[in-house]
């Protein structure tokens, strides 16, 4: 009996190594083509959730299926991170496998992309810019649409550093200081909403408020602008970004920022996805 429990134990383990092993052929496999129909630089990360694999390949129906990748945009310095988690992916496991899947059938759909914090400051052309929770008397602000079409994060404060000329007066964009030049400390508080398929990041007043953010400790931040360029920093906090679609064109719905990203996502229920369209180009 003890012989026959050991046996079953070593069958039941190699059962499941060899479970795993098919689910890792699959990701690589899946991957490659992701890569090849979306034009990316690298291969996208695949995970196929759930066990036995082996039960989900022979329904052709996926319980979980999450693909993370990088992709570079022409209107975004550095790479954005883009991330999809399919549910119920209903394919015949030989044409995932084989490349010729192209258009698949998803119970549900959770499609993301994220702007990080470097690609944000390079974008802003604030190299140091920070997104931070909401300020401390506004950290419930959870927006809504209002009816204006308009879906709103509320509104958080950004922090960054500005270079000052000798006159006192900030640089004005593009121009590239010369010597050893003062940086100004600003906080600003900016309204966060997605707008259709664009990210609306304005800026609209000074935060002077030196306690504390929803999630940040207090810090003090002596605000010393010219009132002459006030409307002009406040200008350069303030962008409207293309989403361009989410992964495999599911329409953005909601934005939020958080761990200094600006995220977007989009849910799609019970749709046909083209898998060539993990990103547009």
């Amino acid at each position: 009996m003890r012989k026959l429990i050991i046996g079953l134990l070593c069958l039941a383990g190699l059962a499941v190594v060899i479970d795993f092993g098919a689910a890792a052929y699959s990701e690589y496999h899946v991957s490659r083509q992701l890569r090849a129909g979306a034009e990316l630089s690298a291969d996208p990360e695949v995970t196929f959730h759930g066990f036995p694999f082996f039960a989900q390949a022979t329904a052709g129906r996926y319980d979980d299926v999450t693909i993370r990748a990088r992709s570079m945009r022409p209107d975004i310095p550095g790479e954005i991170a883009l991330e999809a988690t399919l549910s119920g992916l209903h394919v015949p496991t030989s044409r995932l496998l084989d490349g010729s899947a192209r258009s698949v059938v998803v119970e549900s759909i959770d499609a993301k992309m994220a702007i990080e914090p470097t690609e944000l400051g390079r974008l802003f052309g604030i190299p140091d810019l920070q997104v931070l929770g909401p300020p401390a008397d506004k950290s419930d602000g959870t927006g809504g649409s209002g009816g204006s079409g308009v879906t709103t994060s509320g509104v958080h404060v950004l922090k960054g550093t500005l270079p000052i000329a000798p006159n006192g007066r900030i640089y004005p964009p593009g121009v590239t200081p010369v010597g050893n030049v003062t940086r100004v400390p600003v906080q600003v508080e900016a309204d966060l909403s997605l707008d259709g398929d664009k990210i609306r990041i304005e800026a609209t007043r000074f935060y002077n408020d030196a306690t504390t953010t929803a999630d940040t400790p207090a810090t003090s931040t002596k605000i010393d602008i010219a009132e002459a360029d006030r409307a002009a920093v406040l200008a350069r906090f303030s962008r409207t970004i293309d989403t361009k679609e989410l992964p495999f064109g599911i329409a953005p719905t909601h934005v939020e920022a958080k761990g200094g990203q600006i995220i977007v996502e989009g849910i799609g229920r019970n749709v046909t996805i083209d898998l060539d369209r993990l990103r547009q180009p």
